[in-house]
């Protein structure tokens, strides 16, 4: 259940694009899609991880590599999402800024075409979807725009403090996710013959699972938002504008964030995932510091090997059609409107399915974007947000 979707340059530098995108923000947009398909596609191959237990009949090899996925990439995908979401905002604001037009009537336009494409993307394609989150949290970025970097960062630190502690509170308590493990089974079966259905099964249960998903946010969103501040606060220090010179800081954020982040994600991958509360306090207090490892490992990388973030970038920069893309070609392979595979593809094949699916979203965007200004959805949300229709072709 992950999502930000664009982000414009307004700072010229010789990597960036010709369209004035800083390139190394549309790689690692990019890169943050895969890690996002790998987490979201096992909802659509089956109906059990929505009520957060296994699928009885996996289990070995098979169930250890839905682990390693778990351990890796859940609860922290999402978060260099929202951290891109967040830096972005502020070039948007220096770009509105620039030209002296008003940004808020634009913003406001902006979150609320995001929020439609989000609630229509829920109902039709994947019920966890963010963007209708992303919509509504940005008018809460909206309202702090002005705080401090410093101000930002403490602020981001004391809603993660807070959700953890709400979460050691309730394991203590003894809370749990999964009540009745039994009943939960049996619902996610349920859920992927539902899945397995035509169209009108699949909206049906998409409607069905949105109480559920509203439920999740609850942890999800305010952990999407500190993400948005930690963004903000690197946006205003421009840290993405010149990568070579914050190599030291990179480093840092590797050497601490990889112990803590892999340790913690291994206590919460062991421990059950979100169906375990201690666990989840656990992965909510670490899982920042594992995604920010991996967002300076990608940037480390990209200044050595400018060709994989070339390769990257242009399915960042129509990173929301790609995300709604990514849902549109899942339902085709796993629900009952195309090959209905789901509960039928082990999570292996599963992880196949999206490095495929991935590898046709790089070379399809590397034509798009040598042809065209914008992704379709980017270009009916700038329609939307301007008030004006857009130069599509090159």
């Amino acid at each position: 259940m992950q999502s930000s979707t664009e982000g414009r340059q307004v700072v010229s530098r010789p990597q960036a694009t010709s369209d004035a995108r800083i390139s190394d923000i549309d790689a690692l947009r990019g890169a943050a899609l895969l890690l996002i398909l790998l987490v979201n596609i096992a909802f659509f191959a089956s109906g059990y991880p929505f009520h957060l237990v296994h699928d009885p009949a996996i289990s070995g090899s098979d169930r250890l590599a839905a682990t390693m996925v778990e351990l890796l990439f859940a609860m922290k995908a999402y978060l260099l999402f929202s951290f891109l979401f967040g830096y972005s905002f502020t070039l948007q604001l220096e770009s509105a800024a620039r030209r002296g037009v008003a940004f808020k009537p634009r913003f406001l336009r902006r979150l609320s075409g995001l929020f439609l494409i989000g609630a229509l993307h829920a109902v039709l394609l994947f019920h966890g979807d963010i963007l209708t989150t992303y919509a509504l949290l940005g008018l809460a970025l909206l309202a702090v725009r002005r705080i401090t970097p410093r101000t930002a960062l403490i602020a981001a630190a004391c809603i993660v403090g807070v959700i953890a502690f709400l979460s050691g509170v309730a394991a203590v308590l003894g809370g749990t996710l999964v009540p009745d493990t039994a009943a939960a089974v049996e619902a996610g079966a349920a859920s992927t013959a539902a899945l397995q259905g035509g169209l009108g099964d699949v909206i049906v249960e998409h409607l069905r699972s949105l109480p559920a998903m509203f439920g999740g946010l609850a942890v999800q969103g305010p952990l999407a938002f500190s993400a948005f501040l930690v963004g903000l606060a690197a946006g205003k220090q421009r840290l993405l504008a010149d990568v070579p010179a914050h190599a030291a800081l990179l480093r840092r954020i590797q050497v601490v964030g990889y112990p803590i982040g892999l340790a913690g994600a291994t206590i919460f991958a062991v421990g059950g995932g979100t169906r375990n509360l201690t666990g989840l306090m656990v992965s909510v207090s670490t899982a920042p510091f594992l995604a920010a490892a991996y967002a300076a490992t990608l940037l480390h990388l990209f200044q050595h090997r400018r060709r994989i973030a070339d390769a990257l970038a242009p399915m960042g920069r129509m990173a929301l059609s790609n995300y709604l893309g990514q849902s549109l070609a899942c339902v085709a392979i796993f629900t009952g409107v195309g090959f209905g595979l789901a509960g039928r593809t082990s999570p292996p094949q599963v992880i196949l399915v999206a490095l495929a699916i991935f590898a046709v979203q790089l070379a399809a965007s590397a034509w798009w974007m040598h042809r065209f200004r914008y992704g379709p959805v980017e270009w009916v949300l700038r329609a939307w947000t301007n008030r004006e229709r857009p130069p599509m072709v090159r």
